[in-house]
């Protein structure tokens, strides 16, 4: 099935892309969720708009990204979690977790799947955890994991 991207896909291709999958990846998850729509000599000419509006966007959310980033690093984050005596936690810090705890040291309201923990976090101490706020700008953030009192 021959498709034209409208956001952009993680392995699969930015907006404005025409790229070929499978029929039922196409119609049961792309097409629906508005990611792709059917490609067409007369949708062949909407690339255009589509690539100019994500550039304008693009620009956009770049220089947001960017005083978000810097707001977000200076942050103290601190996640107050149920500890056992040797620091361990009693299950794990998730990534709800880490949006919750940003939201309350005062910054702002971060989608979940834009933080990516790169282990699971299970004792206290400092971590630190990427979040990817644009394509270029990810920002890190210095997670203080501390005991419940």
């Amino acid at each position: 099935m021959k498709l034209i991207l409208t956001k952009e896909v993680d392995g699969l291709g930015a907006p404005g892309d025409i790229v070929e999958v499978k029929d039922g990846y196409g119609r049961n998850f792309l097409v629906p969720r508005r990611l792709a729509m059917r490609w067409t000599k007369g949708g062949e000419k909407q690339i255009d708009t589509i690539k100019r509006v994500q550039d304008a966007q693009s620009i956009r959310d770049l220089d947001h990204a960017k005083e978000a980033k810097a707001q977000i690093e200076t942050l103290n984050v601190k996640l107050a979690v149920r500890a056992g005596e040797a620091g361990r936690l009693f299950g794990a810090v998730t990534v709800g977790d880490v949006v919750d705890a940003v939201s309350a040291a005062g910054g702002p309201t971060l989608d979940k799947r834009s933080v990516e923990l790169t282990s699971p976090i299970k004792t206290i101490g400092s971590h630190p955890v990427t979040v990817k706020l644009h394509a270029e700008v990810d920002a890190t953030i210095e997670l203080d994991v501390v005991a419940q009192e």
